[in-house]
């Protein structure tokens, strides 16, 4: 899973990328300081792993991870190039999904890209930029598909109409469905995105409270999206805490504090529809993610394709049934350990044992 950080220059992103991944990404104040996007694997915390490493006693417990990829801010014009703009809307292509930062905190230190602090505006100059990004996609296709039209095939003559249908949507300010042939364009617009209000301090402990941040989650929920406030630059001080010392801190606050990467990733797995299976073969206990959905035959295939193909059945318990049980061979002697064929979809917290023929 690849998540792409984007948003205006001097937003926080990088900062929010450093304390997320801990990757020591260059942070500094003027625009274009990421030129090249850092890309940070970050191990998933996940206490059903660990559990199980108490229980099980492997050798190895190995997490599953997630990709952070801090792209470098985009500006106005940066669909026509601005500000190299071409070169960053390209990074967003390749990502999964959008982690969409914008600017809440004061900070005379750190200039905005405009001059003035309007999270409105900053979101709707990114929004317009992936659109008209998109539409430009959409003319080449277009002007593909014209000459085509010459065969009088009738698929020519459908991709066109939808085409045209695409450039009304997106010329109308709205977020085009995901088809088969928006997936293959691979427009921005549909990527899936999650909002980041990235708070000071004091903002932090009660986002409700700043009159933006009300008007900026009313207009994110227009088009379904969800918003999670994070101050980047008091994730960057967590690092430096012991984790007895950030809950002392947080007490003194008076505040419940979730970490922000366990928001994001909690966040992007109900977005992509995503869920967790666990294998416990041999000396390593280890954490898998799947799409919601994926057959048995392909989430073997994750670890390795000869599984995939030589697949014959999955022996399979539910977490919860395997922590009562006490071990996966004591869960089959009580009968807790089902087995599944090729068309069982694998569900979340299922741990699983692949029987397969090489």
């Amino acid at each position: 899973m690849d998540i792409g950080i984007v948003g205006l220059p001097n937003v926080g992103k990088s900062t929010l990328f450093n304390a997320l991944t801990k990757a020591g990404a260059e942070v500094a104040n003027y625009p274009f300081c990421t030129i090249n996007p850092q890309v940070g694997v970050v191990a998933i915390p996940d206490k059903r792993l660990k559990q199980l490493g108490e229980l099980l006693k492997p050798e190895k417990l190995t997490p599953t991870t997630i990709e952070f990829i801090d792209i470098a801010g985009l500006v106005k014009g940066a669909s026509q190039g601005e500000g190299l703009g071409n070169q960053f809307l390209g990074h967003i292509r390749e990502v999964d999904a959008i982690c969409h930062v914008v600017r809440f905190f004061q900070s005379p230190n750190v200039v905005h890209v405009d001059g003035k602090l309007d999270p409105l505006s900053d979101v709707e100059i990114i929004e317009a930029e992936l659109a008209l990004a998109d539409l430009e996609t959409v003319e080449k296709r277009k002007e593909k598909t014209a000459k085509s039209l010459k065969t009088g095939r009738p698929e020519y003559k459908e991709e066109m109409a939808q085409l045209d249908e695409l450039t009304e949507i997106l010329g109308s300010g709205k977020r085009p469905p995901l088809t088969p042939l928006t997936k293959e364009l691979q427009l921005l617009t549909t990527k899936p995105c999650i909002y980041i209000a990235n708070m000071d301090e004091d903002q932090i402990q009660d986002p409700d409270l700043v009159p933006e941040y009300r008007d900026f989650v009313e207009y994110v929920g227009q088009s379904g999206n969800e918003v999670i406030p994070i101050s980047a630059d008091l994730e960057m001080g967590l690092l430096e805490l012991a984790e007895d010392e950030r809950a002392e801190y947080f007490e003194a606050l008076g505040i419940t504090y979730i970490s922000g990467l366990e928001k994001l990733i909690a966040k992007s797995y109900a977005l992509l529809d995503l869920i967790t299976f666990y294998t416990v073969k041999g000396p390593e206990t280890r954490a898998w993610t799947l799409k919601s959905g994926t057959k048995a035959p392909q989430a073997a295939g994750k670890i390795h394709t000869d599984m995939e193909e030589g697949f014959i059945k999955a022996e399979v318990i539910n977490f919860n049934r395997l922590v009562d049980a006490g071990s996966f061979t004591l869960a089959k002697d009580k009968g807790e350990v089902r087995v599944e064929g090729k068309d069982y979809s694998v569900q979340d917290g299922d741990v699983v044992l692949f029987r397969f023929k090489v």
